[in-house]
């Protein structure tokens, strides 16, 4: 099922707020697909309130970011169960994972994603409720760090035994957030609690990695089971080829992917979501080439797609 089924190492698109929706999603799986998409987190707690449909467009899919699994977050293990239950029996889904692993100063200050790891009363609450909901239709998952103020092992070795079908780990701390180098030398021994206490668990590494090569070369160095790749995809949508031709391509060829990826926005949401979120992958697209900057802070000016079209299409005219 999912994690288990999949030739390792298994190569991931990493869960990002605003950045891994469905129409980024689609871009990469355009380009060359990772093994397993993540949605953008959402919470489960907003998912269970008025404020359902504004969080929505969070969980959108596409035909091609298959298998997806569905990021969660929140604090009340009753919510975690009926949103579990109604993704898991939608059929739209392949697993759902638990960000128990953000370093957001807001998240924390409430209490969830990594602060979780100060509360394991209610880190195993969230997960059973998850594993209860899903009704074994699809995988429970965990993405988490090594530690709150200091890389803390029992942390992983809580989580291992909870029964999760895989356990991706970001290897520094949330106080270390992503200012200090990934702490590689945990793998190894995080490996060996895998294999004392849940075998089955697939873990799946995180953090600094930019290319596929270095993805496989951290699997093999490392010995986990895949590897979750996120900024890397900023460099390079087509981070997951095993050659990419994104470094050689023409000025109109990388301005056109922006457009594509725009238009993918409008087919998707029209004018029902805030296009300022397209504004930030300029940086993934107008760059390596004469005139990128000056492009860049034009587009910055603009306040909507049809805009953010027009100028592009000015600039390779």
């Amino acid at each position: 099922m999912l994690w288990s089924d999949l030739k390792k190492p298994i190569l991931v698109l990493a869960p990002m707020d605003d950045v891994t929706d469905a129409a980024f999603r689609q871009v990469v799986a355009e380009c060359a697909p990772p093994d397993i998409y993540f949605t953008e987190f959402v919470s489960v707690d907003g998912l269970s309130s008025p404020g359902r449909e504004a969080l929505k467009s969070k969980l959108v899919f596409g035909s091609l970011d298959k298998p997806l699994v569905a990021q969660l977050w929140g604090l009340q293990p009753a919510n975690y169960e009926s949103i579990a239950r109604e993704l898991a029996s939608s059929g739209n889904y392949a697993g759902i994972d638990i960000n128990m692993g953000c370093p957001a100063k807001a998240v924390i200050k409430n209490g969830a994603c990594s602060a979780l790891i100060n509360n394991r009363d209610l880190a195993g609450r969230i997960i059973q409720a998850t594993k209860k909901g899903a009704n074994g239709q699809v995988p429970v998952s965990v993405k988490c760090r090594i530690g709150f103020n200091a890389i803390d092992l029992s942390w992983i070795e809580f989580l291992l035994g909870q029964g999760i079908a895989a356990l991706t780990v970001h290897a520094r701390t949330t106080k270390e957030q992503s200012k200090v180098a990934n702490h590689w030398e945990v793998f190894r021994p995080i490996v060996q609690l895998r294999d004392e206490i849940a075998p089955t668990t697939a873990i799946i590494a995180n953090g600094d990695v930019l290319t596929r090569q270095q993805a496989l070369d951290v699997a093999s160095e490392h010995g986990v089971d895949g590897v979750m790749i996120g900024r890397g995809v900023f460099r390079d949508p087509y981070v997951f080829s095993a050659k990419s031709p994104w470094p050689s391509m023409a000025k109109a060829e990388k301005i056109g992917l922006y457009a594509r990826h725009i238009n993918l926005f409008l087919e998707k949401w029209g004018n029902n979501k805030n296009p300022a979120t397209l504004k930030r992958f300029a940086k993934v697209y107008v760059n390596g080439f004469s005139g990128a900057s000056e492009l860049r802070s034009d587009l910055m000016t603009l306040n909507s797609a049809q805009n953010l079209l027009e100028r592009l299409d000015e600039a390779v005219r």
